[in-house]
């Protein structure tokens, strides 16, 4: 009998029980980190999906406008949010696991521009294409003397770069790299980065905080990514999705 029980506590205990948990993962459309359309649903989508199967968990997978990501974690939608930036509010309704990715954001000028980076003054007396929406860095998105010029895409920021009407575009590396490969790459040749980033933001999944087992969900896909790291297969999956 007390063999019985102890097989029977080994049993509730193992992985094979959380492989049960269906874990509703949301995000929104970013490519290359997110998109449907790509292979694996894009870089982010693929890694956050092959660590929690190594941690033990079922997922579906659904792509919404943020906003509705957002509303949707908060109010029981959905249980993990797969591409969060850390901030302090998002705490409130979420928990962070450790950084999976790192999201670098550049300038990008026009081939031979010479625009010189090392603090934000450099930069006052350069027009500057910026997303409207997007936070790039507190310093950046709170400093009064640089002339931003709003835009609805990236995409309308590089043919404005091009065209002479900008003197800078804003944008994550990857994701200007994406697009200077496919829609951009008439004028890929003629665009450059900066040598230097504005920032660089870790890349989170953030786990529902109203979900009992939050906690754990992140710290078994914490370990889940560390052994994808030590046995390559995080590298693999960074150079399979590589523009």
């Amino acid at each position: 009998m007390l063999a019985l029980r102890a097989w029977l506590l080994l049993l509730l205990l193992s992985p094979a029980l959380v492989s049960a948990e269906l874990l509703r993962l949301v995000a929104d459309p970013w490519p290359p980190f997110n998109d449907q359309r790509l292979p694996g649903k894009g870089l982010a989508s693929d890694l956050v999906e092959q660590a929690l199967a190594r941690a033990g968990y079922t997922t579906s997978y659904v792509e919404v406008p943020w906003e509705r990501a957002v509303l949707g974690l908060k109010r029981g939608d959905y249980d993990v949010l797969i591409n969060a930036w850390y901030s302090a509010d998002r705490t409130e309704y979420g928990y962070f696991s450790q950084p999976y990715l790192v999201n670098r954001i550049r300038f990008m000028q026009r081939k031979g521009s010479n625009i010189r980076f090392e603090t934000l003054a450099d930069l006052y007396s350069h027009s500057i294409a910026v997303v409207r929406g997007y936070a790039y860095s507190k310093e950046f998105d709170s400093d009064p003397q640089l002339l931003k010029v709003g835009v609805s895409s990236f995409e309308i920021a590089a043919r404005m770069l091009h065209a002479g009407r900008v003197q800078l575009a804003l944008e994550d590396e990857l994701v200007a790299r994406h697009l200077l490969g496919r829609k951009l790459s008439g004028i890929r040749d003629e665009l450059e980065f900066l040598p230097l980033p504005l920032s660089e933001n870790g890349l989170h999944i953030l786990v529902r905080r109203s979900l009992a087992q939050h906690r754990e969900i992140a710290r078994r896909f914490d370990a889940a990514i560390q052994a994808m790291s030590d046995d390559g297969s995080y590298a693999a999956t960074l150079k399979r999705h590589s523009p």
